[in-house]
Formats: C-alpha cells, sequence, structure tokens
C-alpha cells in the first residue's frame, strides 16, 4: 500500500510539474544568422552582436528568410543578386530584410 501511495505522490507531482516546465525558457541554441555571424570574416568575433542580430531576426524574419538571409554571410554577391532580382517573393524579402537591417543596426551597436 506504501508503494502505491509515492508512486501517485510522484505522478501527481510530475503532473503538477509539466505546466511549469514548459513555461521555463529552453536554453537557446544559435540561429542560423548568428551562427553565420560568428563564423564569417567580417567582424564575427563578436558574439554580443551576433546574438543580438539574431534576436532582431527572430522577431521580423520567417525561417525561411533567415536561411537565406544568413547565406548573405558567405555569398555577399547573392545579395545584390535578391535585391535586383524582379521575382515577387524577392521583391517581398528585400523589404523585410532592409527593415531587418535597419533595426539590427540601430540596436545591436
Amino acid at each position: 500500500m506504501t508503494e502505491i501511495r509515492l508512486i501517485r505522490a510522484t505522478l501527481l507531482a510530475a503532473a503538477f510539474s509539466l505546466p511549469i516546465m514548459a513555461a521555463l525558457p529552453l536554453p537557446a541554441a544559435a540561429g542560423q544568422i548568428e551562427q553565420a555571424c560568428a563564423t564569417s570574416d567580417r567582424g564575427g568575433k563578436n558574439t554580443r552582436v551576433c546574438t543580438c542580430i539574431q534576436r532582431i531576426a527572430d522577431q521580423l524574419l520567417t525561417a525561411k528568410d533567415q536561411r537565406l538571409a544568413a547565406s548573405f554571410f558567405k555569398d555577399p554577391h547573392k545579395a545584390q543578386e535578391v535585391r535586383q532580382s524582379d521575382r515577387s517573393n524577392d521583391e517581398r524579402f528585400w523589404v523585410v530584410y532592409k527593415q531587418f537591417g535597419a533595426l539590427a543596426e540601430q540596436s545591436c551597436r
């Protein structure tokens, strides 16, 4: 009988702790832009700046947009190609990307 009480108490404690655990923030894994920034040869050694840029990206860019933006760190010419593209998706991306860049520049100095 004591074992059953112990099992019930353990299950009850676990059931009450799940919502609390779910609300706690998980350790953040570096995002795509943060990783690209940190490994770039353009001042990527400043982890504070790279983390800040990723935080702004998480607010403004979709995961797909972040993948594209991260690719600019390795291939800056790709940014120029997207900027000059006539494709509607590229034009939409560029509008949001400019907002991202301006906010990141202002916030992450």
